[in-house]
């Protein structure tokens, strides 16, 4: 499910919205912290929820923001 950070909490946990209008508790994946990805409030993240609990997920992919691609120089 994709969704928007809404608020950063302490621990690498995130408050974020879904699409459907819930709130879920969501830590970042292993492989984005490995990877140094960093999660800013108002990013748009994909979410795994967990199947036991419905307002805890897990971020797996982070979308890229329109902003910082329209400012890259065109390079040939």
């Amino acid at each position: 499910m994709q969704g928007c950070v809404t608020q950063c909490l302490p621990n690498g946990m995130f408050r974020v919205k879904l699409e459907n209008g819930f709130q879920v508790l969501a830590y970042a994946s292993g492989k984005i912290r490995r990877n140094f990805i960093r999660i800013l409030l108002g990013d748009t993240v994909a979410v795994e929820l967990s199947p036991y609990d419905l307002t805890r997920g897990r971020i797996v992919y982070r979308f890229g923001r329109e902003s910082t691609t329209a400012r890259r120089p065109n390079t040939l």
